[in-house]
């Protein structure tokens, strides 16, 4: 749809399972003992969190007094908020598409 000479796009909040990218409804509240209905693993978890940034301090953007351990189990975390996520497999591509970029842009460190 274009409005004003923007294309304007019209997009589902989706949340999934960080184990097994089962798709969960945006309105699922998540406490500690939330699991997956799939896999039946935990979902209040670092990973499963929008705050969630590996390589910040202790790999999250809010100010926790302490370090999250297990960042795969469920947690007392009170800043936990659910991201909208395309799940486990996107993470790794990002993360290989840095790397890729990373050896280009520096070589690969042999002479």
């Amino acid at each position: 749809m274009h409005v004003g000479g923007f294309c304007v796009y019209y997009c589902h909040i989706m949340r999934v399972c960080y184990f097994c990218g089962t798709k969960l409804d945006e309105k699922l509240e998540v406490f500690r003992s939330s699991s997956c209905v799939h896999c039946g693993k935990d979902l209040k978890i670092c990973y499963n969190c929008r705050f969630h940034s590996l390589g910040v301090h202790m790999d999250c953007l809010e100010s926790i007094a302490e370090p999250v351990r297990d960042k795969d189990r469920s947690n007392f975390c009170d800043y936990f908020r659910f991201k909208d996520s395309a799940g486990k497999s996107s993470s790794g591509d990002q993360g290989k598409r840095a790397k890729e970029n990373f050896q280009k842009l520096f070589g690969n460190g042999t002479s």
